[in-house]
């Protein structure tokens, strides 16, 4: 007697948070087959134009945050809002529902722990969070980008395996940390995302001063970056170190810091400095000669008449 082939049903979503990363989430789980059942903004307005984005047949509930007590029964409500409200929400959730129609709360911060939804965990809600190492500048962009990606997991078991099965269905990948060490974990990376833009920027900026466009400064100087990023797909940053610092050119690092000097660069220059030191330890794990080192480090430590 053959099989019967089970056709497991998709957990049905609320996401509450209806910015860039909200958004990007309703779109890329819907299209894996999860049913959004509510879309909640700090406006409706706001609420609708997200719900209206998913293209539904039977688009999602649109609620206003002040609306809370009128969320459908779901398996998981997903709280996509910036974190400095996640904590109130958690307390209007737990004071606006008898408990009985929903399973599972996720958040999605880096920087916090589950331990932000104590409410709802006080409830005999299962709670943890899902954060996506994935930069979102624009919810359909940002479906695309989430898929594939990497996704910091933390809370209760069965909200772990809750958020593991949706990483799967977004064909991600999931790793854990303890719940003390997510600010830590979180700032890593602020680093690796909108450091790099601002950095960038930086250089934009000092493009500019030589008499290029701001938008030519940019385009001219996106391969370089492109080029980066692929030298750190294969190689540890310490083996992807290229330029003046891993080379120890002294003459160079005197003119760099003479061009910077001027008070319109004054943000630049304390960055080259920073990063210049950083990148010195990098270089002598490369090998560089240690009197060469010294007398950069000596150069970037000294303050510039």
């Amino acid at each position: 007697m053959p099989k019967t082939m089970i056709r497991t049903r998709k957990p049905s979503v609320a996401v509450i948070g209806a910015g860039r990363l909200g958004q990007a989430l309703a779109l890329a789980l819907q299209s894996s087959g999860y049913i959004i059942m509510a879309s909640v903004a700090r406006r409706r307005r706001k609420a609708e134009k997200a719900a209206a984005l998913l293209g539904a047949k039977t688009p999602p509930l649109a609620l206003a945050a002040s609306q809370l007590a009128e969320l459908p029964p779901t398996d998981l409500i997903l709280i996509a809002t910036p974190d400095d409200v996640i904590e109130e929400t958690a307390h209007r959730l737990a004071s606006s529902h008898d408990g009985q129609g929903w399973k599972t709360v996720l958040h999605t911060s880096g920087a916090l722990s589950s331990a932000v939804l104590a409410p709802m965990a006080e409830a005999e809600f299962q709670t943890g969070s899902i954060h996506p190492l994935v930069s979102v500048s624009e919810p359909v962009s940002g479906a695309a980008a989430l898929r594939g990606g990497y996704y910091c997991l933390e809370g209760t078991r069965r909200a772990r395996k809750m958020a593991e099965s949706i990483v799967d269905d977004l064909n991600g990948h999931s790793f854990t940390i303890k719940s003390e060490n997510k600010a830590l974990y979180h700032a890593a990376a602020v680093m690796t995302s909108p450091h790099v833009t601002v950095l960038f920027d930086l250089a934009v900026e000092m493009l500019a001063a030589c008499g290029l466009g701001r938008s030519d400064a940019q385009k001219v100087l996106l391969p370089l970056l492109a080029s980066t990023v692929n030298n750190l797909k294969t190689s540890t940053p310490q083996k992807a170190l290229t330029g003046t610092f891993a080379r120890g050119d002294i003459a160079t690092v005197r003119k760099h810091l003479r061009s910077l000097s001027g008070k319109k660069l004054a943000q630049a220059l304390e960055v080259y400095k920073l990063l210049g030191l950083r990148s010195l330890q990098l270089a002598e794990k490369n090998g560089l000669d240690p009197a060469r080192a010294t007398m950069i480090r000596e150069l970037l430590r000294r303050r510039i008449q």
